[in-house]
């Protein structure tokens, strides 16, 4: 839901009533993720998408029965053997989606306004629904903010808010959106309740350092994935707003420098254009020893062995180069700016989601990959 959190902000603005259908969980080789969305207001405008094609139509009725009755319901979609005529998913997997009806009336509605707000806003917010469990619970929601009071809940159940308050608490820190089985009362034990939460935290960062003919290309690519994009260099001349307009942030400023005064964390990536080893030494030196997701750097395999023996010779260790991507890039045979940015951006995305990089075609290895980490995040069927 949170995924299109800007246009259903737009809509409780409006004061618009509208169902939102919400990838609950996943299985095999579904086109969309838990948290994936597909919203149907009160006229029948439709925006999101749950599935690529494959269930929309069957979904977008699910949404307009939900703003009739105000009833949730949770429905799984897969392939059948049986009947292959089904709606179901052409690629094979099983999505479970579960359908909120979102009214002026409902108790969702107030929890759900505030979590698209600061969704929209670029906030970090967290939504936790019961997807499975009894009727009286369902239909509700509990809003989590990093720090501050929690919004919503589910009935008068204290103790069951604060657990879910505090694993919705654990999932957002991690930038995760997941289910959690929690007992009826908040604890491990009882009937089990399946909660899904959804995390909306400001976009990763890229830090492209060297402002030249090849960062811009990478600026635009780097947007079109979403990140929040910093373009930094020490020369003024070429660091500017007329030459990469498209960049969030411009700093004029020696590369290290700025990286020891800015916020980074485990998703920003660095991308280190300059090849000039008075950019380069100081910056990776401090960029190798932080706890972020990438580190790449451009040059040729010639200029990769010079800056990698001048690192050993500041005390740059052979682990910490082992964690650095040069030269930069996939082997696409990339050519121009454009080429060579995608060629960077595909290496980001494999890191990411832990691609090889191979061809898919002949290769016998899965289309998604899992997330790396499971015990924060939990992808489940539902029953």
């Amino acid at each position: 839901m949170l995924d299109i959190a800007e246009e259903l902000n737009r809509w409780v603005e409006q004061g618009r009533d509208f169902a939102v259908a919400t990838v609950v969980a996943v299985g095999g080789s579904a086109p969309r993720q838990p948290g994936a969305a597909l919203a149907v207001d009160a006229e029948g405008t439709a925006i999101g998408s749950v599935s690529g094609g494959c269930v929309e139509g069957a979904v977008y009725e699910l949404c307009e029965q939900a703003l009739r009755d105000g009833e949730t319901v949770l429905e799984r979609f897969g392939y059948s053997d049986d009947d292959a005529f089904a709606v179901g998913l052409t690629c094979g997997g099983v999505i479970d989606i579960l359908v909120t009806p979102v009214r002026a009336a409902d108790p969702v509605r107030p929890v759900v306004a505030s979590a698209l707000t600061a969704a929209a806003r670029g906030e970090a917010a967290a939504v936790a629904r019961i997807v499975s469990g009894p009727p009286e619970l369902t239909g509700r929601a509990l809003l989590v903010r990093p720090d501050g009071p929690c919004e919503g809940g589910f009935g008068g159940h204290p103790e069951l808010d604060r657990t879910i308050a505090a694993e919705a608490g654990a999932l957002l820190d991690a930038g995760r959106t997941g289910t959690l089985e929690i007992g009826e009362q908040g604890s491990r034990c009882g009937a089990p309740l399946t909660i899904l939460v959804e995390s909306s935290v400001p976009p990763p960062r890229m830090i492209v350092f060297g402002a030249i003919d090849f960062a811009s290309a990478l600026v635009r690519v780097g947007k079109f994935l979403g990140y929040h994009v910093t373009v930094c260099d020490a020369r003024p001349v070429f660091a500017t707003r007329a030459r990469f307009p498209e960049a969030d942030e411009i700093v004029v400023e020696w590369p290290h420098q700025y990286l020891e005064r800015t916020d980074v964390d485990a998703r920003t990536v660095l991308c280190v254009l300059t090849h000039d080893a008075k950019f380069d030494v100081p910056l990776l030196k401090l960029a190798l020893r932080l706890p972020v997701a990438y580190v790449g750097a451009m040059g040729s395999r010639r200029t990769h062995l010079d800056r990698n023996a001048r690192l050993r010779e500041v005390g740059v260790t052979e682990l910490e180069l082992s964690r650095l991507r040069s030269p930069i890039g996939l082997d696409l045979g990339a050519r121009t700016p454009e080429e060579t940015a995608l060629s960077i951006a595909s290496e980001i995305v494999a890191a990411r989601r832990g691609g090889s990089g191979v061809s898919l075609t002949g290769a016998h290895t899965p289309i998604h990959h899992e997330p790396a980490s499971k015990e924060v995040g939990r992808i489940g069927s539902v029953a």
